[in-house]
């Protein structure tokens, strides 16, 4: 046993963690992952495979693990898959890919009875990520939080540990790597959520999607999420840009009444009335997100 094993053995035990892999043609990487996750500690492990046409079964099969394949589409769907078959109280979800270390799952386990949704979150400054990824899970992270009314440090991470009996009461309408944010959103409304530094690493293989149209999805997505879980906070943000048309109206009728001696008067009336619309639609972001924030404490202390 590794002294970084012996580190986070103050947590739950080990067997009563199900770690589970979505895979899609990743027999490049499977087979070491599994190794590694025997090597940290967990024998049990399920394989939700994407229907891979290369030999990504057959290698999770060889290195013990229990192999199902899914139903639905994308991660979501190994996720709606796997809710099923999993029979241990902690149900832990990482990518099969290789990008996270298994010697990381001792840092959720940790602290697994006292939390339902545990989610990890990578370094800034960590080398495996490129700047592209970088600056996207920085837009996304940020446009969840506030839409949300949040403080999620790393909304884009698929590395997360849940109560499985957790996991069964989620309701996923959502489809692909953007099940990520869904489940954060409704753990944070319904559930006791905290998060713990990781580490990134290289992935093994070729990306299964272009990063900019897997981004453009994910922030769509957060748009929807927020329409539905947060309303009141989105729309009223929304509300609050019309400040910025009053801006550029009062200051063009401003310029041509001080240089050129003409008053338009409509243009400050419109003006008038869109500061009034964004000032209250600001008023309204602002009282509503410190009521969410007011309801993740509360929720929490429950």
């Amino acid at each position: 046993m590794t002294e970084k094993q012996e580190t986070y053995l103050d947590g739950i035990q080990r067997e009563k963690v199900t770690v589970v892999l979505p895979t899609l043609d990743e027999e490049e990487a499977i087979g070491e992952l599994i190794e590694e996750i025997n090597e940290a500690g967990y024998r049990k492990v399920l394989v939700v495979d994407g229907y891979s046409k290369d030999r990504t079964r057959e290698i999770a099969q060889q290195k013990g693990a229990k192999v199902i394949v899914q139903h639905g589409k994308g991660k979501a769907g190994a996720v709606l898959a796997a809710k099923d078959k999993v029979d241990t109280e902690y149900f832990l979800l990482m990518d099969g890919d290789g990008t996270y270390d298994p010697r990381d799952i001792d840092k959720f386990t940790l602290h697994a009875d006292q939390y339902d949704h545990i989610i990890g979150y990578r370094a800034k400054g960590c080398p495996n990520i490129s700047k592209t990824h970088r600056l996207g899970n920085w837009i996304l992270t940020k446009t969840f939080n506030i839409l949300i009314g949040s403080n999620v440090p790393d909304v884009a991470c698929g590395m997360y540990l849940m109560r499985t009996e957790k996991v069964r009461q989620l309701t996923i309408d959502e489809f692909g790597f953007v099940v990520d944010q869904e489940i954060a959103v409704q753990m944070l409304s319904d559930g006791k959520v905290t998060y713990v530094p990781i580490s990134y690493r290289k992935r093994k293989g070729k990306a299964k999607a272009p990063t900019w149209r897997q981004g453009f999805r994910a922030l769509f997505t957060i748009f929807k999420l927020a329409s539905k879980y947060s309303p009141v906070l989105l729309f009223s943000l929304f509300a609050s840009i019309a400040v910025v048309p009053a801006v550029f109206l009062l200051g063009y009728s401003a310029y041509a009444y001080i240089f050129h001696g003409v008053y338009h008067g409509g243009y400050v009336l419109a003006s008038l009335m869109l500061f009034v619309i964004g000032g209250q639609g600001l008023t309204v972001a602002t009282i509503g997100s410190m009521l969410r924030r007011m309801e993740h404490k509360i929720t929490s202390r429950i």
